[in-house]
């Protein structure tokens, strides 16, 4: 069963009116509630607040990594293990071919249910698993395969194992490595960016976030704990931490947004899905038809964050 949000109420009220209507094939009642729906869709995701925005992100019934590779990505075999250690299943990586243009895939997976969700641990990825997407980066390179990358995390898994494993180094070797790729690469935060966890297979020729996705350094409740010992703070939080996507576009931390179904990637999967693979390729033309591309990509790396030198 789908899960409504708070601030949804009124819109499942109508999409259940809508389907008593289609039970009794009542093609005018229908029609009146689908205007009524349409007008509610419009009310709300036009003014959504930016903690709502958060809720939309971490919504239950969004699309994850595995629903965007199945929906888009055509005779794919996936790449397990950072031959290392082991595979961490909360980084998937996957090659194939999305309108016949060959790719690698790497995606945080959060899992649903409670069985999987464990098996992905809630999308926290181990050292492994950004080795494995390392590794997979790599062989892209090899073989000269443009990469993809989408970012859902709430953050790197923070636990003794993954410490001792050296959680830091490979978070860092990533960010050193993906910087130097000599193919185009693509990353799209597709739900919860969180700090390192994302960064990790953020850095990118392009960093695109879909319209209802976040991107920030600590989670809100995080934020909230530090400043104010109060996670009744967190919409504050959310507020003052700039983490929704027109923000990040404003102060030039992010390439694009790509927009949603009206009603949200939560409810419409497939249309995400679209939009999602029509920027890739478009995105992938412009890095191609730009013979300095890796120059670029080291400018606008180093661009980010700006100082001030005071004179004493």
């Amino acid at each position: 069963m789908a899960t409504y949000l708070d601030f949804e109420v009124k819109i499942k009220n109508i999409q259940e009116n809508i389907t008593t209507a289609q039970l009794k094939n009542d093609v005018h009642a229908i029609e009146i509630l689908q205007k009524d729906l349409d007008k509610e869709v419009a009310k709300v995701y036009t003014n959504l607040s930016d903690y709502q925005k958060l809720q939309l992100a971490r919504h239950p019934d969004r699309p994850y990594a595995m629903d965007y590779i199945e929906l888009i990505l055509e005779d794919a075999i996936e790449i397990h293990g950072d031959r290392h250690f082991c595979d961490d299943n909360a980084i998937v990586c996957f090659l194939g071919k999305i309108r016949n243009q060959k790719v690698m895939v790497i995606g945080e997976e959060k899992g649903r249910g409670t069985k999987n969700k464990l098996h992905r641990n809630f999308g926290m990825p181990h050292p492994e698993g950004y080795r494995k997407a390392l590794r997979a980066a790599k062989m892209a390179e090899k073989f000269q395969i443009p990469l993809l990358m989408f970012i859902d995390t709430p953050g790197a898994y923070p636990g003794v194992g993954a410490e001792e494993r050296g959680q830091s180094e490979a978070i860092a070797k990533n960010l050193q490595e993906f910087s130097a790729l000599k193919i185009p690469t693509i990353s799209v935060v597709i739900g919860e960016g969180g700090s390192g966890g994302a960064l990790a297979i953020g850095v990118a020729d392009r960093l695109a976030m879909m319209q209802y996705s976040v991107f920030s350094v600590i989670s809100p409740e995080g934020c909230a704990a530090i400043l104010w010992n109060d996670p009744e703070k967190i919409e504050s939080a959310t507020q003052a931490l700039k983490i929704t996507p027109e923000d990040l576009k404003a102060a030039n931390l992010i390439d694009a947004i790509i927009q949603e179904p009206k009603i949200g990637a939560h409810r419409n999967k497939e249309e995400a899905a679209r939009a999602l693979q029509d920027y890739f390729l478009e995105a992938l033309d412009s890095i191609r038809n730009d013979p300095d591309y890796l120059q670029n990509r080291y400018k606008k790396l180093m661009s980010y964050g700006s100082f001030q030198e005071k004179l004493s």
